[in-house]
């Protein structure tokens, strides 16, 4: 995050001056850190360090997720993380560290303060992408029919054009034209960024 003038919100406003972590300079933390895989899979805040994750209530997801190296990943020894879900599928973390480096407990602080921190994380951050948004073709206002939403279900799990007109009872050549007719409502130039753009704006999880 950036302000105005360019200048890094995590150094500038929220103090992290140290050169060993300035995170916000390695392009492949998003792929590395077991913060950010945790993120992917859990919706509410949570604390972690080398030995797992916290979390008020279970989730076994977080317990496949690769903890070696932790504190070289995710640059930290201990974190409190409250996930951050925005529109169009957009997935961030705030995360809140000790003062002090070494400290890998941060059990007390998550009971007293991790719902007070993830309010405070959520306004802030949804306003900030509020604000810093790009255009996105008036996205929000977009409708697919029924049809078109479960045309593309089927395609997003790998069905031929062929194979959803027998699932659905349709012509091959009916869903040809439904996933067309979104292809267009969405702005997309091929049948993959139509999926894509479908499963951001939340279509494909609408029929089960």
């Amino acid at each position: 995050m950036r302000d105005g003038d360019g200048a890094v919100l995590a150094s500038e406003v929220f103090g992290f001056r140290s050169e060993e972590s300035r995170w916000w300079e390695v392009p492949q933390l998003a792929l590395s850190s077991p913060i950010v895989h945790a993120c992917r899979v859990e919706a509410e805040p949570f604390w972690c360090n080398a030995h797992g994750f916290r979390t008020r209530l279970p989730n076994p997801l977080l317990d496949l997720i690769d903890l070696h190296d932790f504190r070289i990943r995710a640059m930290t020894a201990a974190a409190i993380v409250v996930p951050i879900h925005l529109p169009f599928g957009q997935i961030g973390a705030a995360s809140f560290l000790s003062p002090e480096p070494d400290t890998n407990d941060l059990s007390d602080a998550y009971s007293s303060a991790a719902d007070a921190l993830a309010v405070l994380a959520r306004a802030f951050v949804q306003s900030y992408s509020k604000v810093t948004a790009r255009a996105r073709h008036d996205l929000a206002s977009i409708s697919l029919t029924k049809r078109e939403v479960e045309c593309l279900r089927w395609a997003a799990a790998g069905k031929t054009n062929e194979e959803i007109g027998i699932i659905l009872g349709l012509q091959r050549t009916t869903v040809r034209f439904h996933i067309r007719s979104a292809s267009v409502k969405l702005d997309a130039v091929n049948r993959d960024q139509t999926m894509f753009k479908a499963a951001q704006l939340g279509f494909l999880g609408m029929i089960s």
